[in-house]
C-alpha cells in the first residue's frame, strides 16, 4: 500500500505504522497521540466526566471482564497507557466512554450502496478539539490480521472505519442506548472484531459477548455480495442484510432498545434518506451535504448541538479483485487512496 506522506491530506490527517506485540502496538498508538491527549483532552469537560471516581466500580468490573475474555486487548491498552504516560485505569475508562454515558459525543453517518460491487462510505464525526489530531494507522499485530484504521488519540482502533487484511470493511456508528449495565466495553468488542477472519466469526463474537453499550456496525467482506447492518447493545444483536441504498446515523433503526435520538441524528437520517430517494448516488455528495431543513450531515459548525464535527470521510468500494479505499480530510476532495489486494503490498 503506497502512501504519499507529503500530500496535504497526509499532513492534515497524519499516519502511523505500528507492528509487533499488542503491547508494542498500544505503545506506538499512545506515543502518537500523547501530545493531543495532554494538550486537548485532559482539561476537557468530557475527559473529567468519563474519568470521574464515581465510575470506578463500573470501570473495574469491565476491566476484569476484559482481562478474562480478551486479555490481549488489555495488553494493547496497557501499551496505550504507557505511551500516553497515564494510568491504565484512566485510559481504560476513556475507552469505556460510550458504556458509561448514554449520550456520549461520538457521531457519524454511514452511506451503504449494496450491489455487485458494494460501496460503504462513512463520515467520522468526533470531538472538535481533535480536528487535525486524529490519524490513519496501518497496524500489523504479530498474531492477527493487519488492518488500516482511522484512530483517535487515546483510543484503541476499531470504533471508526477500518479495512482489515481479511478483506473486511467495518464502519461504526454510536447508538445512545439507555438503561445498560455494561460488562464489556463496546470499544473493546469493536477492537476484537478486527481479529476475526470472516463475517461469520464476527457475528459469533457479537452473539456471545457480555452486555455493553450500543454500536451500529456496517460490515462487508471482499468476495461476498452481502452487506450487513448489525445493531448491538444491552446484550442484544439485531441483524439486517442491506438490500437497497441506505443511510445510518446515530440511533438504532431495527434493534429494539430504549435510546436517545438527538436532533442531529434524526435530521441526518432524514436528509440522507431524502437524498437517496431523490436519486443521489454519489456517497461523497451525500456525506458532504449541508442542506436540508434541519441539522446537516456534514458537520463543521462550532456550535453543533451534539458537540461533534466531521473529522474525516472514508469510502470503500469492494471490487471483484480487491478493495479500493480513499480517506478525505474535511474540505479536501484529494484523498489518501489505494486499492488493497493486501495491506502490505
Amino acid at each position: 500500500m503506497s502512501i504519499d506522506l507529503s500530500s496535504p491530506v497526509a499532513r492534515r490527517l497524519g499516519w502511523l505504522d505500528a507492528a509487533g506485540s499488542h503491547y508494542e502496538i498500544g505503545l506506538a498508538l499512545g506515543r502518537r497521540g500523547q501530545r493531543a491527549v495532554h494538550e486537548r483532552l485532559l482539561d476537557s469537560e468530557m475527559w473529567r466526566t468519563i474519568t470521574h471516581q464515581r465510575h470506578a466500580l463500573t470501570v473495574a468490573r469491565m476491566l476484569a471482564t476484559t482481562r478474562e475474555r480478551l486479555p490481549w486487548v488489555v495488553e494493547e491498552l496497557e501499551g496505550l497507557a504507557a505511551g500516553l504516560e497515564l494510568p491504565l485505569e484512566t485510559i481504560f475508562a476513556w475507552n469505556c466512554r460510550g458504556d458509561l454515558l448514554a449520550n456520549c459525543p461520538d457521531g457519524c453517518t454511514t452511506v451503504i450502496l449494496p450491489g455487485e460491487t458494494p460501496c460503504i462510505a462513512h463520515n467520522e464525526d468526533g470531538l472538535p478539539c481533535l480536528d487535525g489530531e486524529a490519524f490513519l494507522a496501518r497496524v500489523r499485530p504479530d498474531d492477527q490480521p493487519g488492518f488500516l484504521a482511522f484512530c483517535y488519540p487515546g483510543s484503541i482502533p476499531g470504533h471508526t472505519f477500518v479495512l482489515t487484511e481479511a478483506g473486511i470493511v467495518q464502519t461504526v456508528n454510536n447508538l445512545r442506548l439507555t438503561g445498560v449495565v455494561p460488562e464489556l466495553p463496546r470499544m473493546v468488542l469493536a477492537r476484537a472484531m478486527l481479529a476475526q477472519p470472516d463475517l461469520a466469526a464476527i457475528e459469533a463474537l457479537l452473539a456471545a459477548a457480555p452486555v455493553g453499550g450500543g454500536f451500529h456496525f456496517t460490515l462487508a467482506q471482499q468476495g461476498l455480495a452481502e452487506v450487513l447492518s448489525l445493531e448491538v447493545g444491552g446484550g442484544r444483536v439485531s441483524r439486517r442484510r442491506i438490500e437497497a441504498a441506505s443511510v445510518h446515523a446515530n440511533h438504532a433503526l431495527h434493534l429494539v432498545a430504549a435510546q436517545i435520538v438527538t436532533d442531529s441524528s434524526a435530521d441526518r437520517q432524514r436528509r440522507g434518506e431524502a437524498l437517496l430517494a431523490g436519486g443521489e448516488c454519489d456517497p461523497l455528495a451525500i456525506l458532504g451535504d449541508s442542506g436540508g431543513a434541519g441539522l446537516p450531515i456534514y458537520r463543521r459548525e462550532a456550535d453543533d448541538p451534539d458537540h461533534e464535527n466531521t473529522l474525516a470521510t472514508g469510502v470503500f468500494r469492494l471490487l471483484n479483485d480487491g478493495i479500493h479505499w480513499e480517506v478525505h480530510a474535511p474540505g479536501d476532495r484529494r484523498p489518501y487512496h489505494g486499492t488493497c489486494y493486501t495491506l502490505f503490498d
